[in-house]
């Protein structure tokens, strides 16, 4: 299995279907949420809705360069959340974060291994492995919040 493949198959384990580190992912822990709990503040933490936006707002802008366009997100705007007022707008937000979560892995799937090596973007950001392997640590982080906020909602 190539370098690229186990990648792609951690990315999906935490975002999609796995259960290997956390034995939960994304998928599984919002899957039951309504947009009502999604949205509910509890003291000064973020919300599941504004942590999954943060996440998918990184991975769209991830899948953007991996299709040849250039890294346009910044930090300052990674927890900047449309006001969600129904299931439709929750359900929605959670689909473009499976949409482009899937699509992040099969372009990682697409890399050929020596792609790791390279700069990604500009030498400050490191390499592709770098910003990949950064991109899994986030998502776990962000999914371990999730996980606390449910159990203080409930």
């Amino acid at each position: 299995m190539s370098s690229t493949s186990q990648l792609a198959k951690r990315f999906r384990e935490v975002l999609l279907n796995g259960l290997w580190i956390a034995n939960t992912n994304f998928k599984d822990q919002l899957q039951d949420v309504t947009w009502e709990q999604a949205t509910t503040k509890i003291g000064s933490l973020n919300t599941i809705a504004m942590l999954t936006f943060h996440i998918d707002y990184y991975i769209a802008g991830l899948v953007n360069v991996f299709e040849g366009g250039d890294l346009e997100i910044r930090d300052k705007y990674s927890f900047d959340l449309p006001t969600i007022e129904s299931q439709a707008q929750w359900e929605e937000l959670l689909n473009k974060l499976w949409n482009d979560a899937e699509k992040f892995a099969i372009l990682l799937e697409e890399m050929p291994d020596s792609k790791m090596n390279e700069v990604f973007v500009d030498e400050k950001y490191g390499t592709y492995l770098r910003n990949i392997d950064g991109m899994i640590e986030h998502c776990y982080y962000h999914l371990g919040q999730i996980t606390l906020i449910k159990k203080l909602l409930d």
